[in-house]
């Protein structure tokens, strides 16, 4: 089977040709600009590759219900060109074939419980920590939706005694991504995350921040693993500071398996950061199929 694979961030679209056992075949990206700009390229990309079925992960707020009006929309984006912007459609009149839909973060998990490190697992949390900071869940075999999708990058955190930093999200200021994205990181410090590597207190904090809110996901939805990903998360100097930050905020108030071996309950991407373009395939399968994501 052809499929192809649309993982559409507010930088770039990774766009790519493979099939249904996540193998990619050929991989291209196009800079995101407005749609009238960056779409016609995409679906003439598509046309010449001869695909069957389009999965699409993409940045958000999206409307991935497939009884609302505006299913397959990006919706209330703050990249304003992409606002309202009817992307299911747009690929579905162009290439004739089934789309499917669904946020960039949860594409990841996708890729990563179907073809990577979570295969077998019932329930798997992916949060990718970069720009902004977003968390896919995949939960007994499907992706978890509710009334939107999970905006889990935008929960509240508290802010460590002493410091001041306002943060950097217009919405809530001191979620996580307003403490702990990379825009916050480097106004809070006034280098760029790659310049800061060897700052020692500067990650300590970002660790500190991040795990405060692995510990609500943990409390929240009993995952199995906890996959991180995204820019910030190449400084792996993180991992095992988060790890004790975590532990020592459950405080043994949970006893499993699991959390015996945190070194591999939290964890790093595992696919070569094909991850959410493989989850792309595995939505573009399950569109062909009419299954539900």
């Amino acid at each position: 089977m052809r499929l192809g694979a649309l993982e559409a961030g507010g930088t770039k679209m990774v766009c790519a040709v493979g099939d249904e056992t996540g193998k990619i075949f050929e991989q291209i990206s196009f800079p995101t600009k407005t749609p009238q700009e960056t779409v016609p390229a995409m679906i003439d990309y598509f046309k010449k590759a001869k695909v069957e079925a389009l999965g699409i992960g993409c940045f958000g707020p999206i409307d991935p219900d497939p009884k609302s009006s505006t299913y397959g929309y990006i919706t209330s984006t703050p990249k304003l060109a992409w606002a309202n912007y009817d992307m299911v459609g747009a690929f579905e009149k162009a290439l004739g074939c089934p789309v499917g839909f669904d946020t960039d973060v949860n594409g990841s998990v996708l890729g990563e419980a179907v073809f990577g490190q979570a295969k077998g697992k019932d329930c798997v949390v992916y949060v990718t920590i970069g720009t902004g900071v977003g968390a896919g869940i995949y939960m007994e075999g499907k992706l978890l939706h509710g009334m939107l999708h999970p905006e889990a990058g935008h929960v509240m955190i508290r802010r460590r005694e002493g410091d001041t930093y306002p943060g950097k999200c217009p919405y809530h200021k001191t979620c996580l991504e307003g403490m702990a994205a990379g825009p916050a990181v480097e106004e809070r410090w006034g280098k760029k995350a790659i310049e800061l590597k060897d700052r020692e207190e500067v990650w300590d904090l970002e660790a500190y921040y991040i795990a405060q809110a692995l510990y609500g996901y943990i409390l929240t939805l009993s995952p199995e693993m906890i996959i991180l990903g995204g820019g910030i998360m190449h400084q792996q100097q993180l991992f095992p500071m988060i790890r004790s930050y975590v532990k020592e905020m459950l405080n043994d108030y949970i006893k499993t398996e699991e959390l015996n071996d945190m070194d591999h309950y939290i964890v790093p991407a595992s696919l070569n950061d094909d991850q959410g373009i493989m989850g792309a395939l595995e939505l573009g399968r399950r569109a062909f199929a009419g299954e539900k994501g």
